[in-house]
């Protein structure tokens, strides 16, 4: 064997081996991405929400939404508080499961840094109907109705079904969200949401 082969050879390890280093080593940096896509803010303890946490903020698309009078409302105007934005429908039982501890939430924190909005995609004027038929016949008190009457609002969210649940910083971005139920006045969830409003003050 010549020298010019036992270099080709010593080449062609030298490639096997940084190919063997290399694909476990694009797999970890693609773990480490993901983990750092789901990094919640230092404020808020690990696991006590049960969100997917962003790792920087999004800002929301306009969206306007209709009120229990069937008045517009700009969801901009809640600026200024923390937002947990609720899209439910009367006719899907596991939202319909979740409202009490979503009425008890705003019962304990609702005030000027904190607000649940349980944005309803029930349409038209039937749909408001239901809405307040269903806040009456199960004692929601301290929710708010807000209806998506054209569907607009789910769409520019991008929630991909009931419930969807998103997180909005004091800027109106969002920086958390779930589908699915949670018991929202659960102690944990309370306190993690009580520490984000102190990281986040007005």
């Amino acid at each position: 064997m010549g020298p010019s082969q036992s270099q080709d050879n010593a080449n062609l390890a030298r490639r096997r081996w940084l190919l063997g280093l290399g694909l476990p080593l694009a797999a970890g940096l693609g773990v480490l991405a993901y983990l750092e896509s789901s990094r919640i803010p230092a404020t808020v303890p690990a696991g006590a929400l049960p969100l997917v946490m962003r790792a920087q903020p999004i800002p929301l698309p306009e969206l306007r939404v209709l009120d229990g009078a069937g008045g517009p409302v700009e969801l901009a105007s809640l600026k200024g508080k923390v937002v947990l934005l609720n899209i439910w429908a009367t006719w899907c039982p596991p939202c319909r499961q979740e409202m009490p501890s979503l009425d008890r939430l705003q019962a304990q924190l609702g005030g000027a840094d904190f607000q649940v909005v349980a944005l309803s995609v029930d349409t038209g004027a039937k749909g408001l109907e239901l809405v307040k038929s269903f806040y009456a016949s199960e004692g929601i008190r301290h929710l708010a109705i807000y209806q998506d009457a054209d569907t607009n609002a789910i769409f520019k969210l991008k929630a991909v079904g009931v419930p969807t649940t998103l997180l909005l910083d004091r800027q109106g971005r969002e920086i958390g969200r779930m589908s699915g139920t949670a018991e929202w006045d659960a102690p944990k969830i309370v306190d993690a949401l009580k520490a984000l409003m102190r990281a986040e003050p007005a």
